[in-house]
């Protein structure tokens, strides 16, 4: 029988700059969100890979509910530029601060691990470097170059902060370097930026998800939302519309989980028939992929729906 554990016990308070924050009791999970303890053979030898490369990942870091399933099958979603960033949402468990000076070497270390894993898809992302001049652009483009040199099949899907007040010339290299997804989370509804998401804008996040198809109009664009934030259903179809008219093709939905007592606290846990019903009206408004459920992240089964879509629309050209 299958080890469940519960994602109410989560890791203790490591952010001092949180620490003045009111705090949010944590709920009890409903019986819908339970997950496989990480205790396989195959969670173990990803856990030794990732480590024995020095390697940061946001599986780890925001102690995401699906480590156990995705490291099981030898996916880890790799985060570059570090493990402290500039920004401090609400919702997000990743440290804030000052961080090191960019590690030259980790796009080597990445692609080796890329290729130890025997990875056909992988998602790269990235702590916000408000920091730098460039937000971390030409790192992506050298983590993006790694890969593709030491693992030419491996399809690269990058999830990018939203290069705030950084020069265009930053994003733009980064969608130069041809990515087969750009994924950028929108996270929250427009109401909810201030509570949520301080740091960001949400109409900055929009436009350069919009500036991608407009710059490489073949690129697959991809965004994200948590819901259970106090958000209303009416919102996340406006969210929905605006994604769709900025050319947004995949989307995904999952439930906010509350990592500590000092983060954004959870209004509600939406059930899955109204997960279902998102994604029914999502592919109603022709978005190309939806994947939305409670325990839904941004690169969670990213590469078997990647997949799929390529698959499907190689059929569908063999028919022309």
């Amino acid at each position: 029988m299958a080890t469940l554990i519960d994602i109410n016990q989560r890791p203790q308070l490591r952010h001092p700059e949180k620490a003045n924050r009111p705090d949010n009791p944590i709920q009890r999970k409903p019986e819908w969100i339970r997950v496989k303890a990480p205790m396989t053979k195959g969670f173990r030898e990803t856990r030794d890979i990732v480590k024995s490369k020095n390697l940061v990942t946001v599986c780890e870091e925001a102690a995401c509910p699906n480590i156990g399933e995705c490291w099981d099958q030898k996916h880890a979603t790799m985060m570059i530029l570090g493990e402290i960033c500039t920004r401090a949402c609400a919702f997000c468990n990743i440290t804030t601060g000052l961080p090191n000076a960019v590690d030259t070497d980790e796009p080597r270390r990445v692609a080796d691990a890329v290729a130890e894993m025997g990875l056909k898809h992988v998602v790269i992302t990235s702590v916000d470097r408000d920091d730098l001049e460039d937000g971390g652009a030409q790192h992506f483009v050298d983590v993006i170059h790694a890969i593709r040199a030491n693992s030419p099949g491996t399809t690269i899907e990058i999830l990018t902060p939203d290069f705030l007040r950084k020069p265009q010339w930053a994003l733009d290299k980064v969608i130069d370097a041809a990515p087969d997804v750009f994924n950028h989370n929108l996270e929250t509804v427009p109401r909810l930026y201030l509570s949520i998401r301080p740091g960001a804008r949400y109409y900055n996040s929009l436009r350069l998800l919009e500036r991608v198809k407009d710059r490489a109009p073949d690129q697959f664009t991809k965004s994200g939302l948590m819901v259970g934030l106090g958000e209303s259903t009416e919102e996340v179809m406006q969210v929905m519309d605006d994604m769709r008219s900025a050319g947004i093709d995949f989307l995904t939905i999952g439930q906010y989980l509350q990592p500590t007592k000092k983060h954004a606290a959870i209004d509600r846990f939406v059930t899955p028939e109204e997960f279902k019903r998102y994604e029914v009206l999502a592919r109603s408004k022709g978005f190309l992929m939806v994947s939305a459920s409670p325990l839904t992240r941004s690169s969670h089964h990213a590469g078997d729906d990647f997949a799929k879509l390529k698959a499907a629309r190689a059929a569908k050209a063999g028919r022309a």
